[in-house]
């Protein structure tokens, strides 16, 4: 095939650098940075900008694509793309890059749980102020926790979980058996967080997981329970959040949060029990090689015709078929 015959994908890295593209594509770079590589019109396979600012991004370019056939996206989330697609031709095909940041999203959220039952927020604050202050702390070992999403991610956590000796419950959209055991429904959230320690957040933002972490259902956790969120700021009414760390009922560990960047007079801040990282999990030196061997996968599966990994919707005109991600 006569590289003018090829398809065109823009990449957000240099070709040569995600080693063994298949042949028979044209690869062009172009990371959203910059200014256009090309006329957008010829863009078959887009690679979405794995950057902070992504959706202002794609706003400006894909009215532009006209042949588009695939919206590929390095987020394992989606929310913020569903509104720009309104112009884009009808089949186009929208992936996710979930699995990519499972690894590193999974050590995060252990990581934040063990910070909580170890109090190394206290101890750090006893730091800064040169305070030698030995306490009792509770440990993670033998510990009841809900994970909240049975995807990627709340796999990772759970096999990390299991190195403490918890006893590790699922909750999914709908209850069903798996291979590794029972996952409950979210119909039965009532029932089972009374009885858990603590909850870890790994759900996908939809119309059914925003808010679900409202005021009653925060306040069926038991006191001192301790809430992990390292999926999207939405899934918790942050005013109710607030109001059940005021109280002193509850810790939380938020990656992310509602609204996003946390406003810097915002009361989480500041509020006892409360630790606070800014939408770093998947920020680590192991994204760029798992994401090149990702998109080194799909655009072969792409040239040769087969199924893509992670395909949530695809686009028939002025509305959008929903797939189970």
């Amino acid at each position: 095939m006569k590289d003018g015959d090829a398809k065109t994908v823009w990449l957000p890295y240099p070709p040569h650098e995600i080693p063994d593209l298949t042949d028979g594509l044209r690869y062009v770079f172009w990371d959203g940075s910059s200014a256009l590589p090309g006329d957008p019109n010829d863009v078959h396979f887009l690679v979405g900008p794995p950057s902070p600012g992504a959706d202002r991004i794609l706003r400006s370019v894909l009215p532009r694509m006209h042949n588009l056939e695939v919206l590929q996206l390095l987020s394992s989330g989606y929310e913020y793309v569903t509104p720009l697609l309104d112009g884009v031709p009808p089949g186009m095909r929208l992936a996710t890059g979930r699995g990519v940041h499972r690894e590193a999203t999974a050590e995060l959220a252990v990581t934040l749980l063990l910070s909580l039952c170890r109090g190394l927020d206290d101890f750090r604050t006893r730091q800064a102020e040169g305070r030698w202050q030995p306490e009792f702390r509770t440990t993670l070992v033998g510990k009841r926790v809900l994970v909240v999403g049975y995807g990627a991610v709340g796999a990772a956590v759970a096999a990390r979980l299991s190195a403490f000796r918890c006893e590790v419950v699922f909750v999914a959209r709908t209850a069903r058996m798996t291979r590794t055991g029972h996952v409950h429904g979210a119909a039965e959230l009532p029932t089972l967080l009374p009885t858990v320690d603590a909850v870890v957040l790994c759900a996908p933002l939809t119309d059914r997981t925003r808010g679900m972490f409202g005021a009653d259902t925060l306040a069926l956790l038991r006191d001192n329970a301790m809430l992990v969120n390292i999926a999207r700021g939405e899934l918790v009414d942050t005013d109710a959040l607030v109001r059940r760390l005021q109280a002193g009922r509850l810790r939380a560990a938020l990656d992310v949060t509602d609204p996003e960047p946390l406003p810097a007079d915002h009361p989480l801040w500041h509020l006892p029990g409360v630790l606070i990282t800014p939408h770093v999990a998947a920020f680590t030196d192991a994204f760029q090689a798992m994401s090149k061997d990702f998109l080194r996968q799909q655009v072969d599966r792409y040239q040769r015709g087969q199924e893509l990994h992670n395909i949530v919707l695809t686009t028939t005109g002025a509305q959008v078929d929903e797939q189970a991600a």
